[in-house]
């Protein structure tokens, strides 16, 4: 599996109902490179190793995959956001799981500093620990994607300015040396790229379902 970040692109109706049919391909595969790294980013952070994460992945697009058919999306009762949350949560658990024996003893190293089982803490799937991760991962998806979408828009020298002052934290003066621009341009750009930015993770928003 691929470790380079695929931006987070918020579902839209559209796609579940292509969803719904298992032979759209292209839609299947738009949905994975959607979520795959925000569910893998998840799985790492509750405590799971690169294959266990990679296995959450998969046997979290397959759960999706079975339950398409009868999913109906009602806003009054939850987001998919939320549903494919409480999903991923269950496949993090089921992989702890599989790390205890079938008797005797929790399996060294799944025990917190607490004493508390690591999978006690996971598979409660109103648990807040996984949800604010969850959140975390979303939220750093969303800024992704909406700089990845504002880097197509603006001129390549603006937004390199941006991100060397405002994403590698450079000094500016060090930024107009090596770009051979003034100071002033610099900030000038970080305040443009920066606007587009905040707009566009609104707009992302609100396609958020």
């Amino acid at each position: 599996m691929a470790k380079h970040r695929n931006t987070l692109i918020p579902t839209r109706r559209s796609l579940l109902t292509r969803l719904k049919n298992w032979d759209d391909q292209e839609g299947w595969r738009e949905f994975f490179d959607t979520y795959w790294n925000l569910i893998y980013g998840v799985a790492l952070k509750a405590g799971l190793t690169d294959a266990e994460a990679q296995d959450v992945v998969q046997e979290t697009v397959i759960a999706v995959a079975k339950k398409m058919q009868d999913f109906h999306y009602d806003p009054a009762i939850g987001r998919f956001k939320g549903w494919l949350l409480h999903t991923t949560r269950w496949k993090i658990a089921d992989q702890f799981r599989k790390r205890l024996p079938a008797d005797g003893p929790a399996a060294p190293g799944s025990e917190t500093a607490t004493g508390t089982a690591r999978i006690e803490r996971v598979a409660d799937p109103q648990g807040p620990e996984l949800e604010a991760v969850w959140e975390e991962e979303w939220e750093r998806n969303l800024l992704d994607a909406a700089r990845e979408r504002v880097k197509r828009r603006v001129d390549d020298k603006q937004y390199q300015m941006f991100d060397l002052y405002v994403v590698k934290e450079w000094p500016v003066q060090k930024v107009a040396n090596t770009l051979g621009v003034s100071t002033g341009r610099v900030y000038l750009a970080k305040h443009r790229v920066m606007a587009l930015i905040r707009r566009e993770i609104k707009h992302l928003e609100r396609r958020v379902i």
